[in-house]
């Protein structure tokens, strides 16, 4: 989870002590390998055997927009205007970049906010999936649809953030007409219809998941199931381990008193 670092204060603005406030985000890229339903443009170098894009979005396709300003994607060197800066999207819009290649690399993503935050800008790492990966099945499914989908939920945590920022954060857009929050020229519906699906400034994410959304409260409760399950195996594990331990312990120590016994019993005869 991205957390960001103190800075000085701007002047006539102070930090919220022991207050943080965080938005939901998702990043990651999409890969296709170039075959017969899926050929490779002429203008591509014939080397290249994979089309992908890598991304930062809302969950959901909900707005972040107002608190993210631009997105920088640094790629590999080798690729093409390889610094590459998006930004000025309508709301709801992807923040995203697609290149076509045959290697895997790591892609610095780096995060620009709004002037509001005043915060400096924050960056961190995706490593480029080309080729399918995880269990059996995921990989014969990424092999069916020819579609390599490197995909992750984080959220964007401001610690002690500005009181400017915090108010501008967690208060409604307007929606009157006219306004600036309405449903007037950049306001756009999302998929989903979630809470602040037109845009709200929520930290909100959608109920359940369904086909292209697969981040939800309904996907963090099995998430937490199967972390529960696993910690449930390994509490188990180390009780068996310890009952094995404590037998062997047990076995070595009667061991140990039949020779004392015996040394003794030779010494008496010896005697």
């Amino acid at each position: 989870m991205p957390r960001l670092q103190n800075m000085a204060p701007a002047a006539g603005s102070k930090r919220m002590k022991g207050t943080s406030i965080y938005r939901p985000f998702v990043y990651g890229s999409t890969a296709r390998r170039f075959n017969d339903d899926f050929p490779r443009p002429d203008h591509v170098p014939a080397d290249h055997t994979h089309s992908w894009t890598v991304f930062v979005k809302g969950v959901d396709n909900t707005d972040i927009s107002y608190w993210l300003n631009k997105v920088q994607f640094k790629l590999h060197d080798s690729i093409e205007n390889h610094i590459r800066n998006v930004d000025q999207l309508k709301p709801g819009e992807t923040f995203e970049t697609s290149a076509t290649g045959w290697g895997e690399f790591e892609i610095t993503i780096k995060f620009y906010f709004v002037p509001e935050s005043n915060e400096k800008a924050q960056a961190f790492y995706h490593h480029l999936d080309l080729h399918p990966y995880g269990d059996e099945a995921n990989q014969k499914q990424q092999r069916e649809t020819n579609e390599v989908q490197s995909w992750r939920y984080d959220e964007m945590v401001w610690n002690e953030p500005y009181e400017s920022f915090f108010e501008y954060m967690t208060t409604p857009m307007d929606r009157s007409k006219g306004g600036k929050g309405g449903m007037g020229k950049g306001t756009k519906m999302m998929g989903g219809g979630m809470v602040g699906s037109t845009g709200e400034r929520t930290a909100s994410i959608p109920y359940s998941a369904r086909p292209g959304q697969p981040f939800s409260k309904e996907t963090e409760r099995e998430e937490a199931k199967k972390l529960r399950a696993a910690q449930e195996k390994v509490d188990q594990t180390t009780k068996d381990l310890q009952k094995k331990r404590e037998g062997i312990e047990a076995k070595v120590a009667q061991v140990r008193k039949e020779l004392v016994d015996q040394q003794a019993r030779l010494a008496a005869m010896g005697g």
